[in-house]
């Protein structure tokens, strides 16, 4: 796993609390049965005691060391649901209604890192990205100068000279039609995100037209995109619109754009929409051979992230790290 040595080293000089929303999920508890081996990240499970107990035993995974908290059993539930009323206090919100909302995992997790008590949270392995991404707005927010949650995904493959090529996607799971500025944020957030990966951004903003070679609104928004991203982040190498073979051939890019200096040798890529985002990346897993982890929520004020339905343990495990590196 690319990059992952070095940040469970950075984990074990500084160990971070991580909250696990499905604790009685098999995978979830074989993934926190090799974190706690490793002694770098506390798990905090979600859910039943008595059920996340018997399922480890039968599933013979060891979670001593584990906190295992059931909301509604909370010693501290009733602080919980105060704080929560007063963060959504402008909507009307009362100990009443908010009680039933708290009892849910993904809203008692959410509210675990907005006290601190934990450093982040990772949940999806039942539900939709929405349920992780609804108490996360509601709750954590975006950062200061953000406007949207976006995401991306690391994609890493082995290459023939030993070392593994890396490359960043955005936005493949969150904003279904991004805006221009909406893509401008994306592309600040990617390129962070990359840079924890070891990866130093040459951003390439996609689309089916190279510098204008076709004329649609799409194209046109894709083009604005990045000469806004350009003026805002003057230090990050950005081209774009291009196709993909452009932004990732040097001949192809000699022969449209020779002037452009990402052209050629992209690795971090802004897609237009979350269509070609989705199955962009997922092209990349299925025939190139990559590792794809993700997707690695971006632009809100603590690491919250979200699994695919259909992950395994090793998944699981992967971005537990992950989430914890981005505390």
């Amino acid at each position: 796993m690319y990059g992952f040595g070095s940040m469970i080293q950075q984990l074990k000089k500084n160990p971070k609390t991580i909250v696990f929303t499905e604790g009685s999920d098999p995978r979830i508890l074989e993934a926190a049965s090799r974190l706690l081996a490793g002694n770098f990240l506390t798990p905090i499970l979600l859910g039943n005691e008595e059920e996340i107990y018997k399922v480890a035993e039968d599933e013979g995974y060891n979670i001593r060391g584990a906190n295992i908290i059931d909301p509604e059993k909370y010693d501290r539930f009733d602080e919980v649901v105060d704080a929560f009323c007063e963060i959504r206090k402008s909507k009307g919100m009362t100990p009443e209604k908010a009680r039933p909302i708290i009892s849910q995992s993904n809203y008692f997790g959410t509210m675990l890192v907005q006290m601190g008590i934990a450093d982040c949270l990772l949940g999806g392995a039942t539900y939709s990205t929405a349920d992780t991404v609804r108490p996360a707005l509601q709750i954590i927010k975006t950062k200061p100068g953000n406007n949207i949650v976006s995401s991306c995904f690391i994609l890493v493959r082995p290459s023939a000279t030993g070392e593994n090529e890396v490359v960043a996607m955005g936005d493949c799971a969150i904003n279904i039609h991004p805006t221009e500025d909406d893509l401008v944020e994306i592309c600040g957030e990617t390129a962070e995100c990359a840079k924890i990966f070891g990866v130093d951004p040459q951003v390439a903003f996609l689309s089916f037209s190279t510098n204008g070679s076709a004329k649609d609104p799409d194209v046109t928004k894709m083009h604005n995109a990045a000469e806004k991203a350009k003026a805002k982040y003057p230090n990050l190498p950005i081209d774009g619109e291009m196709q993909f073979d452009a932004a990732v051939s040097p001949a192809v890019a000699r022969t449209k754009v020779p002037d452009w200096k990402v052209a050629g040798h992209a690795n971090t890529f802004i897609f237009p929409d979350i269509n070609a985002g989705n199955i962009g990346y997922k092209i990349a897993q299925r025939f190139g051979n990559f590792a794809a982890y993700g997707p690695i929520l971006l632009g809100l004020n603590a690491p919250i992230n979200d699994l695919s339905r259909g992950c395994n343990a090793l998944e699981v495990y992967s971005m537990a790290i992950i989430t914890a590196a981005l505390a």
